[in-house]
């Protein structure tokens, strides 16, 4: 069942109708080629391009009996053909047609991913620069480390992003073939000229060898690709969340008028979106082993891979995609707040610049064990004694002959340290 909020475009694509179209379109221009290439009657290749339809209840129903979705299928298209219908499925097998169709159809799934990623992309440049110079500190190990911008958290987000668009790109040139090559890929009963001519009239290239079916290190490649974009999107909401804990406070996702937070506390404002990202993309991960298990079939072929991939191949494309247009609306309506960032960033009593102050004590002479001493000792002191760092080093006897006191503030100064943001930018977006 495709999930309601399913978003229409993608929930067409991997729809029972949208499947047995590609089937038809595989069928009609196979029979085109064929005329072509005088095999099959100009009429009939005609005739199976204007009469050519399909009824999906009568494909049930015929499939009852069958137990063969291909041939129910051609069964249906026939009984609208008529007599040219003896031309349809001419010197095909069954995954001739349902591998080249499935190629379109995860052709397409592609491109609508993509155009999603690029609209990704627009509202996380378009927060990245509002808060290019919104200080903030950064955190290791969930602990203060330096300072940094929103903006460069941001930043790093949208070049991730990048890297999957030319992940997803590449993965639909890897998946972007077709097959017509018979029932062991050795062209038996039609010439490779027929695949490409085929092929090309679907968009697609022939793959260069095929066994019955197009081989699924392919359709892995393509499912692994999902899965890390999922796993870039979970990075980015797992951040987003981790920040909109009620003791750090600093980003919150959107929280629209009349929403509910929780059925017994009135005052719960709950990341629920960036939980719903976290969650599905396990799902995608899943599915991406379960296309690896894929790759292997016995011999020419097997039909293990099939009812696995009439499951991961719609859920995977149908989760990424409400992914991300979720994602995007929680990054263009979270709310920042820099007051608290720049709050948090004093709450350790500017110990984070510790590093600097190490940094000028070696430029000076001071070997680096001494300087590191002298250093930590004093920020030791400010976590326990609950007191500000710089005065502790201006205090400091070792380091006062070494450091002026003008050095030493400069070593806490925010624009100093985030003197090459722009820099930074500048690699990411370009001109800025």
């Amino acid at each position: 069942m495709i999930p309601r909020y399913t978003n229409p475009e993608m929930g067409r694509i991997w729809s029972e109708q949208r499947r047995y179209e590609t089937w038809l379109q595989v069928e009609v221009a196979a029979a085109a080629a064929m005329a072509e290439a005088g095999i099959v009657p100009q009429a009939a290749a005609r005739d199976l391009r204007d009469k050519g339809a399909f009824d999906i209840a009568r494909i049930d129903e015929i499939e009852k009996t069958t137990q063969h979705d291909v041939i129910a299928f051609t069964t249906s298209v026939a009984e609208k053909v008529g007599p040219s219908a003896r031309w349809l499925h001419f010197g095909l097998t069954s995954s001739d047609v349902v591998d080249t169709a499935q190629a379109v159809q995860m052709v397409e799934a592609c491109d609508v991913i993509l155009r999603l990623m690029a609209a990704l992309g627009d509202a996380i440049k378009t927060r990245a620069l509002e808060h290019k110079d919104t200080p903030m500190i950064g955190r290791t190990h969930g602990v203060h480390a330096e300072v940094m911008t929103f903006g460069l958290k941001l930043a790093l987000w949208y070049a991730e992003l990048n890297r999957n668009i030319d992940r997803v790109r590449r993965a639909r040139d890897v998946v972007r073939v077709g097959k017509i090559s018979g029932a062991v890929g050795t062209f038996a009963h039609l010439d490779p000229s027929i695949e490409a001519a085929v092929c090309a009239r679907l968009g697609l290239e022939p793959a260069p060898i095929s066994s019955q079916v197009i081989q699924r290190d392919r359709h892995a490649e393509l499912m692994s690709t999902l899965a890390i974009t999922a796993a870039s999107l979970e990075k980015c909401a797992l951040e987003i969340r981790g920040l909109q804990k009620t003791e750090i406070g600093e980003v919150e996702e959107p929280f629209g008028k009349g929403q509910k937070g929780s059925s017994a506390m009135p005052h719960k404002r709950n990341p629920i979106g960036c939980e719903q990202i976290v969650g599905l993309a396990r799902l995608l991960r899943g599915n991406a082993m379960a296309a690896m298990e894929n790759v292997a079939l016995w011999h020419e072929r097997d039909i293990s891979h099939s009812s696995v991939e009439r499951v991961i191949l719609p859920d995977s494309f149908i989760a990424l995609d409400h992914m991300l247009r979720r994602f995007t609306r929680i990054v263009s309506g979270m709310v920042v707040y820099p007051e608290r960032m720049l709050e948090n960033l004093n709450r350790s009593r500017g110990v984070v610049f510790s590093g600097q102050v190490l940094l000028e004590l070696a430029r000076r002479g001071v070997a680096r064990e001494h300087a590191y001493e002298w250093v930590q000792r004093n920020a030791m002191r400010s976590f326990h004694e609950h007191t500000a760092f710089q005065p502790l080093l201006l205090a400091d006897a070792d380091i006062g002959q070494v450091l002026p006191v003008d050095e030493i503030e400069k070593a806490f100064d925010l624009k100093e340290q985030l003197r090459n943001v722009d820099a930074v930018f500048t690699r990411v977006f370009g001109t800025t």
